[in-house]
């Protein structure tokens, strides 16, 4: 049997509706995506910094301790 008018428009909007999610989603995981790039990034950034921070308190802290053995 045909499927009555009513029957399909009401399925038409579904597809639709479906249709618009899909394109929703999809700009919402690029966005979300582009977001996840940016904090990998700042991530790698502040690692390094730590590591350089690091490094140039552990050179002072033998700069300090030679001073003290010389003393």
């Amino acid at each position: 049997p045909l499927m009555a008018d009513k029957e399909l428009k009401m399925l038409e909007a579904r597809i639709n509706e479906l249709i618009d999610a899909c394109i929703h989603l999809k700009e919402e995981n690029k966005t979300l995506r582009a977001s996840q790039e940016t904090l990998v990034n700042e991530r790698a950034t502040l690692i390094e910094k730590t590591e350089m921070a690091r490094n140039r308190v552990e050179a002072m802290i033998s700069r300090l301790k030679s001073l003290e053995d010389h003393s």
